[in-house]
């Protein structure tokens, strides 16, 4: 496991050679980005150029994972299509849960696509959920709408664990670039709200995600998504830290793109300043769909940080 300190130096000045940099630097748009460079920033492909191949590996690794573990069993948390989840189970009764929510520019990506990691947490005596959910073109552009189902699926969880063997007090969350996101968002619900405790999750790790919006908001993500100031606040986790009850590991790697590492980086260190508890780290090497795929290796960078967090 790679530490921040030693790398998040070297790991932000290689971000920053941007490979869609144009030849002459337009007006500032957001720190030292103009437009140009704020969308390729959260453009991931402009970064990650294998993009097509590594997520044709999460899905070939996925299937490899179901046919290693069996079919997993398929739940609704609610009352639409999209609202479903599958759950791994792992042989041990009362057991703890790990929840995945699942990445892909809040647009793509599915339960299916992210069931790679599974074995990781089955073996290691965990039960593993993955969520699905409807995508923001299917919200019309609207993140709240994804929020509420996650946050829905959640509950569930906590409510029904001990239906198929699991520890409702040891409930974890997981989270990948968009769903790291959704997952930072989830963290500061007032669960007291859906009748629940309001340290319903006792940690999570969040890689590759967003946690102030701002930027996101100035750049080409505002074509698909839509956003006012009181959107914008509500869906920027930085912003609530005081609400956080939740022990965060936040994960980045050196070659995603200079605003993924700085989102990582500059939510550490706020949830630092507000005494919260949170570590991060970096992966040398990585690029933004790369990092994700060491869950599914106990001793890979995600797997190990996610083990030791639940205690396994």
């Amino acid at each position: 496991m790679l530490s921040a300190p030693a790398l998040a130096c070297g790991g932000a000045a290689l971000a920053q050679q941007n490979p869609a940099a144009p030849k002459q630097k337009g007006p500032l748009v957001w720190l030292d980005l103009d437009q140009a460079e704020l969308d390729a920033a959260y453009t991931q492909s402009v970064y990650a150029p294998n993009i097509a191949q590594v997520q044709a590996r999460y899905t070939t690794n996925s299937e490899i994972v179901r046919a290693t573990l069996g079919a997993p069993r398929q739940f609704a948390y609610g009352p639409s299509p999209a609202e479903k989840l599958v759950l791994f189970p792992t042989k041990a009764q009362n057991a703890p849960i790990n929840i995945m929510v699942h990445g892909g520019a809040w647009r793509t990506g599915s339960a299916a696509q992210y069931s790679f990691a599974a074995e990781t947490f089955v073996r290691a005596g965990a039960h593993f959920v993955v969520l699905d959910f409807a995508s923001v073109d299917e919200t019309q552009g609207d993140l709240t709408k994804m929020v509420d189902q996650v946050r829905r699926a959640v509950a569930w969880v906590y409510r029904n664990a001990e239906s198929f063997g699991g520890d409702p007090s040891r409930l974890y969350l997981c989270g990948h670039s968009s769903g790291s996101h959704l997952a930072g968002v989830v963290l500061v619900t007032d669960w007291s709200s859906y009748e629940l405790p309001n340290d319903i999750v006792k940690g999570a790790l969040l890689c590759s995600g967003m946690y102030d919006m701002k930027p996101v908001r100035l750049s080409v993500r505002s074509s698909y998504v839509k956003f006012d100031d009181a959107s914008e606040d509500a869906l920027s986790a930085q912003r609530h830290l005081d609400r956080f009850t939740t022990p965060v590991v936040l994960l980045y790697g050196d070659k995603e793109t200079p605003e993924f590492q700085r989102q990582s980086r500059d939510f550490h260190a706020a949830l630092t300043r507000a005494g919260k508890p949170s570590e991060l780290i970096v992966g040398r090497n990585y690029n933004h769909f790369e990092l994700v795929e060491t869950l599914a290796n106990p001793y890979g960078i995600a797997g190990r940080a996610v083990l030791a967090q639940m205690g396994l």
